[in-house]
């Protein structure tokens, strides 16, 4: 029997595709563009496996296309919402995710949204390249400081306790959490405060920053009404996915002034993004670079590599979701 096939679906870091050279038989994405809904599928009836990642349209439809020879997808990052699980299951397909291994790359990108909307700093560098600086002032593009402000932070998983540990240590900031899971006793172990709702949080918070899966029950958890909860001075990031945000009820109260700035590096219909929300100047805008380092792509691969590996060689998958 010939080797196993796996079809990738996007370029990865030249050290992974080796690694998955030396063991398999790889069919790589040369033109490092999306596959789309026939090319996914072509793939599920051709490959052994596919390397999926973020925007892959692995939904019932495509699953449906053509017969299904893969067995397994292992996706390119943690969140997976892009696979439809249930519909790859009835299949008989196994899929992974890589969890972990971006946690602190995200963390360290949410503290520079954070920064970033609260010191203006979108808008200072748009003045200084398009040449309009005309040179210091006492007034001149007035942020606020973070030291010393209440961050919200909406969920509690690796990347949020990651984010609490760098505001509280390194910027002085008091830290409350929400999450459905987290109790009084664990919030305290993390040094955070607990709200009781998320509602509360919303409303007592200077910056709040999301942290939660894309799912059914938080696809625009943030809408107008939860929105409205904010102060007028509080700043909203989102580094986790754009759908849990309503974002058109975002733009309007940007655009009204209910409240104050906007980070963000993830968006409801991406790589789509709202004219009118990138029109806005409080908003500090990056096109989805959480785990964008040289670093935390390269250990997502492997931790790739790894999944198939183990999966082929009839082991334990330790990062299983389906």
């Amino acid at each position: 029997m010939g080797r196993t096939v796996v079809t990738v679906s996007r370029r990865l870091p030249g050290a992974v595709e080796q690694r998955l050279g030396e063991l398999f038989d790889v069919r790589l994405n040369a033109r490092d563009e999306a596959l789309g809904p026939d090319g996914l599928s072509a793939a599920l009836a051709t490959s052994d496996a596919i390397v999926s990642t973020l925007g892959d349209p692995l939904d019932a439809a495509t699953f449906s296309l053509r017969p299904v020879r893969a067995r397994i997808i292992a996706h390119f990052g943690a969140g997976y919402d892009n696979v439809d699980v249930a519909a790859a299951r009835a299949r008989g397909v196994t899929v992974t995710n890589t969890p972990g291994v971006l946690t602190d790359d995200t963390a360290d990108l949410t503290m520079l949204l954070i920064l970033g909307a609260a010191r203006r700093a979108g808008e200072g560098e748009r003045e200084l390249r398009g040449g309009a600086w005309t040179g210091w002032r006492p007034t001149h593009l007035l942020g606020t400081r973070v030291s010393g402000k209440t961050l919200g932070l909406v969920g509690f998983g690796r990347i949020g306790r990651a984010v609490a540990r760098r505001a509280r240590d390194g910027f002085g900031m008091r830290v409350r959490a929400w999450s459905r899971s987290l109790t009084e006793a664990a919030a305290s172990d993390a040094g955070v405060e607990r709200s009781d709702s998320l509602e509360r949080l919303l409303a007592d918070s200077d910056i709040v920053s999301i942290h939660v899966p894309s799912s059914r029950e938080t696809r625009q958890l943030l809408d107008a009404g939860r929105i409205a909860l904010m102060p007028r001075h509080a700043i909203l990031v989102n580094t986790s996915r754009g759908d849990v945000v309503d974002e058109a009820a975002l733009t309007s109260a940007l655009r009204h002034g209910s409240i104050c700035a906007a980070g963000l590096d993830v968006f409801e219909r991406e790589p789509h993004v709202s004219r009118e929300l990138l029109s806005l100047d409080r908003v500090y805008a990056l096109p989805h670079l959480g785990s964008a380092t040289v670093e935390s792509r390269t250990a997502m691969g492997m931790r790739v590599v790894a999944n198939l590996d183990a999966f082929f060689r009839g082991q334990e998958v330790s990062d299983r979701v389906a």
